[in-house]
């Protein structure tokens, strides 16, 4: 028996973990309270991790389909066969034949991401999809309009604040972690509030977040930029702001104040249904605070409106003087300066085929994906790889997109089992779980709250037949006859270092990730006066603070040319005319509920919901709808019924409760995928209903690209 430390991948939280195993079997996952910084949101999805890798439906081996059932192959027979096919198709129709999407587990490793894109690079598609276009994509065209990088993302001091302004944010669930990460963040914004600190939740829904706070404003769902506008106007037009980061930090606040002079405050109250009166003294209150933040959340993503709702949450922070101050949102270089080594790179441009939207964080969005597959032409994908993702559940309108996936020449999927989106799939190939491999998660060190490094270790050894990502893409660009990273040589070089380390009997000869890690390191830039060094990362299994949070680093950080703070990017604002000039959204005919969604503690969007020892309350999820709708409806707590739209429907259990909105329902995200048994030929599991198969593909933001997941209209009936 042993017990090896290391952390958590299944979100940015990484809590550390003691994990015990034995005979190469894990025993018990605990937080490892030794850890200084990152284990205090530990929860049951860490606790239960090896539940999913000794899954009985596991891949462990690389099985090829045949007919309608899968036999097993080698890994010669899998690469060498892909590699042809795609060969073929890319000497027939180009590059952009050849599509990727990756999912959530992705990001969580790092030699994924870098050799993943290596091998894009190799291949020269620009057909890349990610699952950022489903809750993300905003905060990256906020952050690159406004501080000139998408990877500038402000995290926050929440020990110092006075003032929180919680805007589409459940952290009392989800704890504080999005594209930041503040360990027991949730925990430390209560113990500022029993020190006086308010707490304020903007939200349709009644959350557990919104339970603890000092105010709930039950906003209407997808209108949080109209209050966030009002709040804007009301400081500028009483003079609330910081004068001097308006003037020395910011440009563009005069084009706000043109802005917010056409904005009529009534017409905005009206708009979020809220008292123009509250408006008004949240606004005060929040300007007139010692200190203060704004944090947006999915909740304000995952609407058409998404990109002006974080825009504008931004602008609240920069105009009342909370960026790089105690109490409210800093940047945190890290000790990887990852703005400088992205800012090495050319971006990517490319303009989708169909829609000519541009790439966002160097992938465009999943809802443009089912058409790119189906509509023949130059450029039209006929092969696929799904990378450790779930499209069909994910994204919007899944039937659509399964639809499409059935008509690929080739579908590649990598993952651990075969999910809802990989049940057309011609090869199956089998991952690595994060338990069995090891991690430096270097490149967003910055994500963290305070300076922090750890060196995820591997716990337990992979099936044999398994194999990491990372050497997967490798050894497809070498059979392809593409050069990694578009490098010329880098595949002899790669060929040579592994005929090397063979020759030798040395494994760490041959060029793997960890030459990368180990480069990161030894170039890492000093935190606090302090370097660390690869020796002591190696021997500090807890990981290491690299001393306190400093402020004072956000404008040096800035990427844009004039290094301010663009605070009226000019597509924000005419976007936001825009919205102006039209009418409040109202439901369709036959269509009267609008379709929400929430976070719940013991669910990671569409890849966790299988694992058996998660949801102790059961395996689905309900639709929750308000008493006063529901009893117009006949419809009791616990009845069958039926969501549907005009794109899908589906039946599941009704919760009755008062916390979403009248004139809203709830459906949870991430249910509904089968998972199958291509070894046993077993019936497909599946819990729960897919609630995005009712949202249509054509509703994303115009800015960001994100599915509008809860800009959607249903109806409901009783079954």
């Amino acid at each position: 028996m042993s017990t090896t430390y290391t952390f958590c991948r299944y979100c940015s939280a990484a809590c550390g973990l003691e994990v015990t195993v034995e005979d190469n079997r894990v025993t018990k996952i605990s937080a490892d309270k030794q850890n200084p910084h990152s284990w205090h949101d530990f929860c049951a999805k860490g606790r239960t991790a090896h539940q999913l890798v000794e899954h009985p439906r596991r891949i462990v081996a690389p099985m090829r389909r045949v007919g309608d059932s899968y036999v097993e192959a080698t890994w010669d027979e899998a690469i060498n066969d892909i590699a042809t096919r795609m060969t073929e198709l890319i000497d027939a129709d180009g590059p952009d034949a050849i599509g990727l999407y990756y999912g959530n587990p992705t990001g969580y490793s790092s030699s994924n991401v870098l050799f993943m894109i290596a091998w894009l690079d190799a291949v020269g598609t620009q057909n890349r999809y990610a699952v950022g276009s489903v809750d993300q994509n905003a905060m990256h065209v906020v952050a690159e309009a406004m501080y000139g990088s998408i990877l500038m993302a402000p995290v926050s001091d929440v020990d110092n604040c006075d003032y929180f302004l919680l805007i589409g944010a459940n952290p009392a669930v989800s704890a504080w972690n999005w594209l930041e990460t503040v360990p027991g963040g949730w925990q430390r914004t209560l113990e500022r509030q029993r020190h006086g600190a308010k707490i304020v939740v903007v939200d349709p829904l009644r959350t557990e977040t919104a339970d603890k706070a000092d105010q709930h404003l039950a906003v209407r769902p997808g209108q949080d930029w109209a209050l966030l506008l009002a709040m804007v106007k009301v400081i500028l037009d009483e003079g609330l702001e910081h004068a001097a980061d308006c003037r020395d930090l910011a440009t563009g606040v005069d084009e706000l104040r043109a802005l917010v002079a056409d904005a009529d405050l009534d017409e905005l109250a009206a708009r979020c249904d809220l008292p123009r009166t509250v408006i008004e003294g949240v606004a005060r209150d929040f300007a007139r605070a010692p200190r203060a933040m704004v944090v947006t959340r999915t909740g304000v993503a995952l609407h058409v409106t998404g990109t002006i709702g974080e825009w504008l949450g931004h602008v609240l922070n920069v105009i009342t003087g909370r960026m790089d101050r105690p109490g409210g949102r800093r940047f945190e270089p890290g000790y990887v300066d990852a703005l400088r080594l992205s800012g090495m790179v050319k971006p990517p441009t490319h303009k989708s085929r169909l829609r000519g939207s541009d790439l966002v964080a160097g992938a465009h969005a999943l809802a443009e994906l089912p058409d790119e597959i189906t509509t023949p032409g130059p450029g039209q994908i006929r092969a696929m790889v799904i990378n450790c993702g779930n499209p069909v559940v994910s994204g919007p309108h899944g039937a659509k997109l399964d639809a499409a996936l059935a008509q690929l020449d080739l579908l590649v999927a990598i993952d651990l089992v075969q999910r809802e989106s990989h049940r057309h799939a011609h090869w199956l190939l089998p991952a690595v779980h994060w338990l069995e491999r090891d991690d430096l998660m270097a490149l967003t060190s910055n994500l963290h709250d305070e300076p922090y490094v750890q060196y995820g270790q591997a716990v337990v050894d992979p099936p044999p037949g398994a194999r990491e990502e990372w050497r997967i893409f490798v050894d497809l660009a070498i059979a392809m006859r593409k050069p990694l990273f578009g490098a010329k040589g880098m595949n002899s070089f790669v060929r040579a270092t592994r005929r090397l380390a063979k020759l030798t009997g040395k494994p760490g000869l041959e060029f793997t990730p960890q030459w990368l890690n180990r480069l990161l390191v030894a170039t890492s830039r000093k935190v606090n006066g302090r370097k660390v060094s690869w020796r002591e990362l190696m021997t500090s299994p807890h990981g290491l603070v690299l001393g306190p949070r400093e402020f004072g680093h956000f404008r040096a950080a800035l990427r844009t040319d004039d290094k301010m703070v663009h605070a009226a990017p000019p597509e924000f604002v005419t976007r936001t005319r825009e919205l102006l000039a039209e009418p409040a959204p109202m439901p369709p005919a036959g269509y009267p509920f609008h379709l929400a969604n929430r976070r719940n503690r013991h669910s990671m969007n569409s890849w966790l919901n299988e694992v058996p020892g998660l949801h102790p309350s059961g395996k689905r999820n309900d639709v929750v709808i308000h008493p006063e709708d529901a009893a117009a409806l006949g419809i009791a707590d616990g009845d069958v019924v039926r969501v549907f739209s005009e794109v899908g429907a589906i039946e599941l259990a009704a919760s009755v409760s008062t916390r979403p909105r009248r004139g809203m329902v709830i459906v949870d995200h991430g249910w509904g995928s089968r998972i199958f048994d291509p070894r046993g030929g077993s019936p497909p599991e599946s819990y729960g209903a897919n609630r995005n198969l009712l949202i249509d593909d054509l509703a994303v933001d115009p800015l960001s690209g994100t599915s509008a997941l809860s800009s959607g209209y249903v109806g409901v009936e009783r079954v």
